[in-house]
């Protein structure tokens, strides 16, 4: 065989094992969200506090996301109050390594959720990675649905940030303004994007388990296949740590004017049908056409 083959055979050996990764890990995250659903939930009525807030009275410099969310929704920096304290003692603890923390995201709503799953720049590439999953065949709706629940939480009660109860995060240096570069930027979609990916650059992968480490000692868990998300008291957080019993903070409807939560009425109902996510998958692939991207076989 001549060298052009043996790298033509090394890179193919390169993407079947990249595949095989990233379906194991959309299994067990598939596994993950059966277990969370199963789990008791003991709504326990926290109300919210403003993150924003919080930082400032505490003298803790905190970065936040500009950008709105699916292109129109403006970000809701709340959280439980009691996860609120816990939030800025990490600041204050990553802030003595001389890095800031940066929220990217934190309460959703239901439609906010609903219309993220949706969003293209979000919805496009989980349906390119199910078509390289498929040896570039277009996946059937069933399949893209699957790896939607794991990484866009199209159901309200494994969806924590409906819940109130986690963050998404970035880290920036004090010194420059630079990223703690983590391997990809917030809300990479792909074979990388599990916390201890070994695809991730082994320099990326010790500032993932660095920031991590901090979250923990606060009481946070990270989700294992995203290395941005952060979560705690929910059905979520107490699957991936072992926690029993019922968890207290699900789902809620929140009211910023009063400060009340109510219970989801329905936390297993998903929030996009499969015949949403059928015509989504339509028009993600007319996006792809128009731009010229390569399109299933």
């Amino acid at each position: 065989m001549d060298a052009k083959r043996d790298m033509n055979g090394a890179e193919e050996t390169s993407g079947d094992a990249r595949r095989a990764y990233w379906t194991q890990q959309m299994e067990r995250g598939y596994d993950v969200v059966q277990d969370v659903l199963r789990l008791p939930v003991e709504e326990c009525g926290e109300p919210f506090a403003s993150l924003l807030e919080a930082a400032a009275t505490a003298g803790v410099e905190m970065q936040f996301s500009e950008t709105n969310i699916a292109g129109t929704l403006e970000r809701v920096f709340f959280m439980r109050e009691s996860l609120v304290r816990k939030v800025v003692d990490v600041g204050r603890a990553l802030d003595e390594r001389g890095w800031i923390l940066k929220i990217e995201d934190a309460y959703r709503s239901l439609e906010m959720q609903r219309q993220l799953v949706l969003k293209p720049a979000v919805f496009d590439a989980i349906l390119q990675k199910c078509i390289w999953e498929c040896g570039g065949r277009l996946p059937p709706v069933e399949l893209v649905a699957r790896r939607s629940i794991v990484l866009i939480a199209n159901i309200p009660k494994i969806g924590t940030h409906m819940s109130g109860s986690a963050i998404d995060i970035s880290v920036v240096r004090r010194a420059d303004g630079a990223e703690v570069w983590r391997g990809d930027p917030y809300l990479h979609m792909s074979e990388r994007t599990p916390m201890r990916s070994p695809f991730v650059e082994p320099d990326a992968l010790t500032n993932r388990l660095a920031i991590t480490e901090v979250l923990e000692a606060h009481g946070f868990i990270h989700f294992p296949f995203e290395f941005w998300h952060y979560n705690q008291d929910d059905a979520l957080g107490h699957i991936v740590s072992g926690k029993p019993g019922p968890a207290r903070f699900g789902p809620v409807d929140w009211d910023p004017a009063t400060n009340r939560v109510e219970r989801c009425a329905d936390p297993l109902r998903p929030l996009n049908a499969l015949d949403i996510i059928e015509r989504e998958i339509e028009a993600a692939l007319e996006r792809a056409r128009r731009a010229g991207s390569p399109k299933a076989g």
